[in-house]
């Protein structure tokens, strides 16, 4: 069984063509990328087909997005294990000179103590400044 399908049946996730294709090139990033990205690596796929496949990898916590700022809505590859609880989150990098979003796994967003009757759905922590590639 191939990587990508063996990763699309943890997450109950029925393997396709475009599936398996969108999972190989977010599995071969180093940075998160958006919609848009995708398209220009698969310009005769359809746009809401591409679309309709992030939204599944999210919604089955194979992939999480990505608000940096910039009106682009990012995605890259969840840890393993990630079930998308506060505890997974983690803190992403957006490099102000290329452009590009990275995400610091091994950040943690700190924990925040909200008002009594206030309850947490999501945290999204972008640092941004200049990466290592642009910074030589």
């Amino acid at each position: 069984m191939k990587e990508t399908d063996k990763k699309l049946k943890i997450r109950n996730i029925k393997p396709t063509a475009m599936r398996e294709l969108v999972l190989k090139v977010l599995t071969e990033q180093d940075r998160a990328i958006s919609l848009a990205d995708l398209e220009q690596k698969f310009d005769n796929a359809d746009k809401t087909t591409l679309y309709r496949t992030l939204k599944t990898f999210e919604e089955n916590k194979l992939i999480h997005s990505i608000d940096d700022g910039t009106g682009s809505v990012k995605y890259a590859l969840c840890k393993e294990n990630c079930q998308s609880h506060p505890e997974d989150l983690h803190v992403h990098f957006h490099c102000t000179k290329c452009q590009q979003t990275y995400c610091l796994n091994d950040i943690s967003i700190p924990s925040i103590d909200l008002p009594t009757n206030f309850k947490l759905e999501t945290i999204n922590m972008v640092v941004k400044g200049i990466c290592s590639n642009c910074d030589k």
